[in-house]
């Protein structure tokens, strides 16, 4: 079995800045790889797999799930929850996308007070 690498430091410090914004978002060591989460949900969870990718994990709208599934590489649907979704981590990786997917997945993880608190693009104010 491949040993799963580590996390390069850049891509956590690029999830910290996203997760840093985020009411009681909290970052954790997890089993591998590092998360953040919001009280016991997690929002989203970076690590490397032992095909050497690296991979954030995070939870979708069930459209959101449906269209993971068919949009193919670097998205993937995983076997985790019924609302679970990932991407693999390139060197081209929209960051912008990356954290719009992590403030959607906060909101659908955290007490609707915290969540109803974050400015998103997509929903009035």
């Amino acid at each position: 079995m491949a040993k799963r690498p580590e996390v390069p430091q850049e891509m956590i410090a690029r999830l910290r800045a996203i997760c840093e914004s985020l009411p009681e978002c909290v970052e954790q060591d997890a089993w591998v790889g590092v998360r953040w989460q919001v009280h016991t949900a997690s929002v989203v969870h970076v690590f490397g797999g032992e095909d050497q990718k690296f991979r954030v994990v995070l939870r979708a709208e069930p459209d959101e799930v449906m269209a993971f599934e068919h949009l193919g590489h670097p998205y993937f649907r995983t076997e985790w929850g019924a609302n679970t979704v990932g991407m693999i981590l390139e060197e081209q990786t929209d960051w912008d996308e990356v954290a719009e997917l992590v403030i959607d997945s906060y909101c659908l993880q955290a007490p609707r007070h915290l969540s109803d608190a974050i400015e998103r693009p997509d929903r009035p104010t």
